[in-house]
């Protein structure tokens, strides 16, 4: 039997079983697996079978030949029987070469005495995975706790890929967020849209062979504006007959974030109302004398009834009775009678005593009507109405981030009243008093919003700050005018300081947009540094009458002299107003921009002013609270009250990692080029107005133009860097240099840096001149941190160059001789250019010179 199987497994094919003696039959220990050829490599297949005399491969219904068996045989030391175990290679030419209705498969023959055993098939696949996604996931804008659905299916590939998804780069595990689903279908489902489900996602499919990425898909989740609660209705602004009584709200139940829709309606209502007007009391007249009484006296009597006094009116002021002797001095008294001769005498006592008493009453009324004067006077000075300044949007209180976070100013309540009882707490704007009240009511619709809203001040201490006329001053207004010609404000100015005013404002620099000067009477007005945030407000009473000053207000453009220690930081510009050595009675109000992200668990911000000598002292922090500053902290801007001239910043000392610095991040570039290169500037600016400004008319005399809307990227001050890079730049058009794709600017860099800008350049490079059109993407990552994608899409116009002529070139014929070099111009015309037609040329090449 030996020698018949050996002749037998000699041929090509094999017998289905074999005769064989009483045994066993072969039992597989381990059968072959199904497998995947990876690119060229040939995959091995094996078996294992006891007890057995031979095993052998068939694949495809052939049997494989022996000599591409390598064999293994052992004895099992338990049963004693026989263990042999085989392997062949398949090859990817094997596979590829067969061409059946099924996969490429082989299986094990194994024979014993007994007879044979078959394993199970095992099918042979070429493995590959396909590059392009059948289904990219897109991107979406959703609204707050709203469905995303991102689609995503993976190339064709054996053995099928699996999908794994990325946020920003890092790997999202839905085991460990319920709000995420990445198990249907390999698409990612958020159930409720969050604020930190914003950013880019990217579909990952892998296999054994490799691994693809899909396109990046940037999902931006957005929340629309909704209305806070309305105000309470203010106090009617007419203390007599007809006027008006407002109520507010703001779009900040929540505010719009991301691009979310604004509130739809009206912020402020108004509503017609009649106070009542108070009538003082005045006297009816005199009754007649009554009946001499006994005592010799009579009396009259009078009532304040003509009219009573109405709605608060004053009482009648005066005596309500009066008496006197009604028998001239000769009053008897029982059966006494005054002698004869003391009659005379008497008479003229009673004349003195009489002119005295008028004396002493005209004397009387004219003290009265002295006072009355000055007490309506001054009661005029109080109770005003006021104008809201653009500048302050919420009232005054001191520089404590507590007190702010009690109150939540950020977020006006509208619900809550102000406290009275609070001496130096302001509940209302700082304002100024506009005097045309009725022709404002006549001009314009009650109903409608007035360009300045009106409002009551709510603080005694908020009325001193009251001017009784309003004038604001811009920095780019014309000499002698008022800016967006208001003719009104002109009043604002008393005709005595006309001319003066007309004189100083034109000897005003115009080289410097960030100075603004003008000048300031008793009235007091407002002073605005145009498009940079920074503004003055000069209150009624604070300069003294029969007096003027010119006062500028103006922003350091150099690199400030504050150095701050350790990891403070310049939020803002350097702001000075001035003259510094006037004083003015009543404070003043300084509005400075600011770049930090508000929040007292993360930010300590002092106020810091230059001395004389040049060095920079603290004003007040939120640690100490002083009698003579006040300030207002929102989310843009610091509004400070103080009661002197000079230089002042703002110096932010971050308490936690988390303490947030907003950077305003922009995109230049050129409209035209005169060569294939090509680049862009990206600026990280504080986000304040004076800041873009520079930054814009630094551009603009480059020849600059923004690519792009600016962003806003919250920079956190966690140490680490910053990265800026330019992506999906389109292939066979445009190239970006080596190694300039990506820049990094180190964490102190950014931190620290407030003038000039943080700028980087990127160069780009046409393949031929006939592309005019960019787009791509700039990408402004914090690492670890917030991050923002500007969109760039924009044209190119290519520049010619202006028209030259070469000196070589000459006229034919007679005019060669021509010392003239215009003739040059006849080659432009052909060959039989007429020669008297150059002078013609020469005059227009002079004509078209001089222009």
């Amino acid at each position: 039997w030996s020698a018949a199987v050996m002749l037998l497994v000699s041929v090509e094919a094999l017998p289905e079983s074999i005769p064989s003696a009483p045994g066993t039959l072969p039992h597989f220990m381990e059968e072959p697996d199904d497998a995947y050829i990876i690119k060229s490599n040939p995959i091995v297949l094996r078996c294992k079978a006891m007890p057995a005399m031979q095993i052998f491969f068939k694949c495809n219904g052939e049997w494989v030949h022996q000599n591409e068996h390598v064999s293994e045989e052992s004895m099992d030391e338990t049963t004693g029987l026989k263990v042999r175990e085989v392997f062949i290679n398949v090859t990817r030419q094997q596979v590829e070469d067969f061409h059946g209705p099924e996969d490429y498969w082989c299986q094990c023959v194994a024979w014993s005495h007994l007879g044979t055993s078959k394993s199970r098939k095992a099918s042979v696949r070429i493995a590959y995975l396909r590059k392009n996604f059948e289904q990219d996931p897109q991107g979406k804008e959703v609204p707050i706790e709203g469905m995303i659905v991102l689609h995503c299916r993976p190339p064709e590939g054996v053995p099928a890929a699996e999908v794994e998804w990325l946020k920003n780069e890092e790997p999202i595990d839905s085991n460990l967020d319920e709000n995420i689903d990445t198990r249907a279908d390999h698409n990612l489902i958020i159930r409720q849209a969050r604020l930190s489900d914003s950013g880019n996602y990217t579909c990952m499919a892998a296999n054994i062979v490799a691994k693809r990425r899909s396109m990046s898909a940037t999902v931006v989740v957005y929340v629309n504006g909704g209305w806070s609660s309305w105000t309470e209705w203010s106090n009617c602004n007419a203390r007599c007959g007809r006027g008006w009584q407002k109520r507010s709200r703001t779009c900040t139940n929540p505010a719009p974030l991301n691009g979310g829709a604004f509130c739809e309606g009206m912020s402020v209502q108004k509503i017609t109302c009649t106070s009542l007007c108070p009538v003082d009391g005045s006297w009816e007249v005199w009754s007649e004398w009554s009946v001499c009484s006994p005592e010799c006296e009579h009396l009259r009597v009078r009532e304040c009834i003509a009219p009573p006094p109405r709605n608060g009116g004053k009482y009648c002021e005066g005596l309500s009775q009066e008496s006197e002797n009604c028998t001239e001095g000769l009053c008897i008294q029982g059966e006494w009678q005054l002698p004869l001769f003391l009659l005379s005498d008497i008479e003229t006592a009673s004349d003195i005593a009489l002119y005295s008493g008028l004396g002493a009453a005209v004397i009387a009324v004219a003290v009265l009507v002295v006072g009355v004067t000055l007490y309506r006077r001054s009661q005029s000075e109080y109770g005003v109405d006021v104008i809201d300044s653009s500048a302050l949007t919420g009232g005054f209180q001191t520089f404590n981030f507590k007190t702010v976070r009690q109150g939540n100013s950020l977020l006006l309540n509208s619900s809550m009243q102000p406290d009275l009882t609070v001496s130096r707490t302001y509940s209302g704007p700082i304002c100024l008093q506009d005097p045309l009240d009725k022709e404002l009511m006549t001009e314009s619709s009650l109903f409608n919003p007035l360009s300045d809203i009106k409002v009551k001040v709510q603080s005694s201490f908020m009325v001193s700050l009251g001017v009784t006329e309003r004038a604001e001053y811009h920095g780019k207004a014309h000499s002698g005018t008022f800016p967006h010609g208001n003719n009104r404000a002109f009043g604002t100015i008393q005709a005595r300081n006309k001319a003066t005013y007309i004189q100083n404002l034109s000897s005003i620099s115009t080289t410097s947009e960030l100075k603004t000067t003008a000048i300031f009477g008793h009235l007091g007005g407002r002073l605005v540094v145009p498009n940079t945030g920074v503004s003055l407000l000069i209150p009624h009473g604070a300069i003294p009458e029969e007096t003027s000053w010119e006062i500028y207000l103006a922003i350091t453009q150099r690199e400030s002299s504050l150095q701050p220690e350790g990891t403070d930081v310049l939020l803002g510009p350097e702001v000075t107003c001035g003259p510094a050595d006037l004083s003015v009675s009543t404070p003043f109000a300084l509005t400075i921009p600011h770049c930090a992200e508000v929040n007292s668990e993360h930010w300590n911000i002092h106020l810091k002013k230059r001395t004389q000598q040049g060095k920079w002292e603290e004003v007040m922090s939120v640690e100490e609270e002083t009698t003579s500053c006040y300030c207002l902290l929102d989310p843009y801007a610091c509004h400070i009250l103080l009661n002197s001239f000079g230089t002042y910043a703002l110096i932010g000392e971050p308490i936690s990692d988390c303490a947030v610095r907003q950077l305003k991040v922009a995109v230049f570039g050129c409209l035209s080029c005169n060569s294939l290169d090509y680049n862009l500037r990206v600026y990280c600016m504080d986000n304040t107005p004076c800041a873009f400004q520079e930054v814009v008319s630094d551009e603009r005399l480059q020849g600059g133009q923004l690519l792009e809307e600016p962003k806003l990227l919250h920079f956190k001050g966690n140490t680490f860097s910053l990265q800026i890079s330019v992506l999906d730049i389109p292939p066979f058009l445009w190239r970006i240099k080596p190694f300039t794709a990506c820049q990094e600017v180190p964490f102190s860099r950014v931190w620290r840096s407030s003038r000039p800008p943080l700028r980087c350049a990127f160069s780009l490079e046409r393949y031929t001149p006939a592309t005019t059109q960019l787009s791509c993407k700039v990408c402004v990552r914090q690492v670890k941190g917030h991050e923002q994608i500007l969109q760039i899409q924009t044209s190119i116009l290519e520049v010619k160059p202006a028209l030259s002529f070469s000196p070589l070139l000459s006229c034919s014929g007679s005019m060669r001789h021509d010392p003239s070099p215009f003739c040059s111009f006849l080659p432009l015309c052909g060959a039989l250019c007429p020669v008297q037609n150059c002078n013609k040329y020469i005059k227009s090449y002079r004509l078209q010179s001089t222009k």
